[in-house]
């Protein structure tokens, strides 16, 4: 048949063959028709594929195409297939919408194939109603048979936050595959239901990759890291091959874990099965070294990739800020700069860090003010905070206090809170007592803001005012969040609570404190009391500062590590300043380095000193 309609084509003239395979208007179409009816020549030389895509959006010309291809052997539907697939992935699906409605006006039997793609339309379009009324056609025409399609409806659903309804639809399903669960899972995920994620993913028949990946990462999100890291354990006792995806989210997990040793095996097995170069993956170990206090192997990282994006600039500079090295940071900015690359704002966010926590308040101005004029970049709600905690940190609370005023957006919790924690060192306890204020409203329920006033009046010995506000907080129903601190010692986290004596070491770690304790006296170490914000005895301030989580924690390290080995600590609140001055006369003591990761930043304490300047 196509040697005949190749030969009939040839034996045209050149511009009658142009004219059938080429025209490019139904008017030209048109012509062509006309020409090869004078010419007795057969109409199967006109290809049909084309006569639909240029009739395809006009009422009349539609009618006059549908008329045409009755006379063509081909099913009309496969025809019209091709161009709702076109238009469905155009920059106006819309039209694959409108061409399937005139369809079913002129009576064309749709099948799979034109459900999927104009429910493909819809799917772009987030358009419930037409999706809709595919999905009827889908219920109609008996196409339940088809997974794709079925699939495809479940997606449509879960796009358009419709969840009740693929709930319904899956539990309808004569069958199920693995990419039926998968997308469930996605959906209820994105939609905030990590417990009903989890409770698909632990009814699945079967799992791939995907499945366990997704469900990693959503720990991850959900802030359940250490959850996230014992699934990627499961899925690698059953032998389920890891790809990049995997790897990226597991070590998201043991960044936010401080899981080092798990991380660095991670590191390893990226090495070992291709994904080293992967520019994603390397981007995620730079953070995951830097959370877990690895400067120096994040450093290696940034170093050895042989293609660096603006995410592997931004997260070198922030991981820099974070461990007290800001002029590096700032060098590191220039090298940016210098090689082409365009900083965005999350680049800004790190280098206004850097200025904050080494009190580089003119570079911080700087910076923020280039961030427009120089980039075109326009502040966000987290560069105004980080300059109100510039300001904050360097004393100039008026400064701060008006820069919020200014503001050309309405500052949240995190800007005032960035206020009350300057007001706090340099005990300004009436802008302390706007900032709470604010904080009320904004952040109700934050025990930190309540906690910080409490404590101003405390220093203050103005325990009314500080009594006034804890009996806020329980009529509020604030709980104070207790101090936690976590250590990885063999693959196996250890978690401290404030005061807990309940470890089966405990003995130990009591005997190991005191034997650090008369070291340090005779070093000069006084327990700085000022901390424990209680009215109470001294001897039971003491009492209170010895049991803080980190040094339970680190007197943990001490006793179930190797001399000389690293000890790294997790914080959930800040370090102290009794903490910060005790834990900088053990490094030198015991000959150790100790890695703090409190809330704020990292505290390196090495021979005595600390990598940050201050200990806020």
């Amino acid at each position: 048949m196509q040697v005949i309609m190749s030969s009939s084509l040839h034996s045209l003239p050149w511009s009658a063959q142009t004219l059938v395979s080429n025209f490019n208007s139904p008017l030209e179409l048109k012509q062509a028709h006309a020409h090869l009816i004078k010419t007795n020549t057969p109409l199967s030389l006109i290809p049909p594929s084309r006569i639909a895509s240029v009739c395809a959006l006009s009422h009349l010309d539609f009618s006059y195409a549908h008329r045409l291809l009755a006379h063509f052997h081909q099913r009309q539907i496969v025809v019209w297939n091709s161009c709702l697939k076109t238009l469905a992935e155009s920059d106006s699906p819309f039209d694959a919408i409108l061409l399937f409605r005139r369809l079913r006006e002129f009576d064309v039997v749709p099948d799979s194939f034109t459900c999927a793609f104009v429910l493909k339309a819809c799917t772009a379009l987030l358009d419930d109603k037409n999706g809709k009324i595919i999905h009827g056609v889908v219920e109609k025409f008996g196409f339940q048979w088809n997974m794709v399609l079925q699939n495809m409806i479940l997606n449509f659903y879960g796009l358009c936050g419709e969840m009740s309804t693929a709930r319904l639809v899956f539990d309808k399903m004569p069958q199920r595959d693995v990419v039926s669960w998968n997308v469930m899972i996605t959906h209820l995920v994105k939609s905030g239901d990590f417990e009903g994620a989890y409770g698909f993913f632990s009814r699945m028949p079967e799992r791939n990759v995907r499945s366990w990946t997704m469900m990693i990462s959503a720990c991850v999100h959900c802030g359940k890291p250490k959850e996230g890291v014992q699934l990627f354990m499961e899925m690698e006792k059953i032998g389920v091959q890891v790809n990049e995806v995997t790897v990226v989210a597991v070590l998201s997990a043991c960044a936010d874990l401080g899981a080092l040793e798990l991380g660095m095996r991670i590191h390893e097995y990226s090495k070992r099965s291709g994904f080293g170069g992967n520019v994603r993956v390397l981007n995620t170990l730079i953070d995951m070294y830097v959370k877990c206090g690895c400067l120096e192997e994040a450093r290696r990282v940034f170093e050895e990739m042989e293609e660096r994006t603006i995410v592997s600039w931004s997260a070198m500079i922030q991981g820099l800020a974070i461990h007290g090295h800001a002029q590096e940071a700032l060098r590191v900015f220039s090298m940016m700069i210098e090689m082409g690359v365009m900083p965005n704002g999350v680049t800004f966010i790190g280098l206004l860090h850097a200025c904050s926590h080494m009190g580089l308040v003119n570079e911080g101005r700087r910076f923020f003010s280039c961030m427009t004029r120089d980039y075109e970049i326009i502040p966000e709600i987290e560069h105004y905070g980080c300059m109100v905690d510039l300001y904050s940190r360097a004393g100039l609370l008026q400064e701060a206090h008006e820069f919020i005023m200014n503001m050309p957006i309405k500052p949240n919790g995190v800007v005032w809170g960035a206020l009350l924690g300057g007001c706090k060192v340099h005990k300004n306890i009436e802008l302390a007592e706007e900032a709470t204020r604010h904080l009320a409203q904004l952040d109700p329920l934050n025990d930190g803001y309540y906690i910080v006033l409490s404590n101003i009046y405390a220093e203050a010995e103005r325990w009314e005012n500080a009594s006034r506000v804890r009996k806020l907080m329980k009529n509020r129903g604030v709980k104070k969040k207790p101090g936690c601190s976590s250590i990885t010692v063999d693959g196996v986290i250890h978690e401290f609570v404030a005061g807990d004596d309940s470890h089966s070491q405990a003995n130990e770690i009591s005997d190991m404190w005191e034997k650090l304790l008369d070291y340090m006296k005779l070093r000069g170490y006084k327990p700085d009391t000022s901390v424990v914000l209680l009215d109470v005895e001294e001897k039971e301030k003491e009492k209170f500062l010895y049991g803080h989580s980190e040094k339970l924690a680190l007197c943990f390290g001490l006793i179930n590590t190797p001399p000389g080995s690293v000890i790294r600590i997790m914080k959930n609140l800040r370090v102290c300043e009794d903490c910060h001055a005790a834990f900088k006369l053990i490094s030198a003591i015991v000959n150790r380095e100790i890695v703090v990761r409190d809330r704020n930043r990292f505290h390196c304490f090495k021979d005595g000193a600390c990598s940050c300047q201050d200990f806020w």
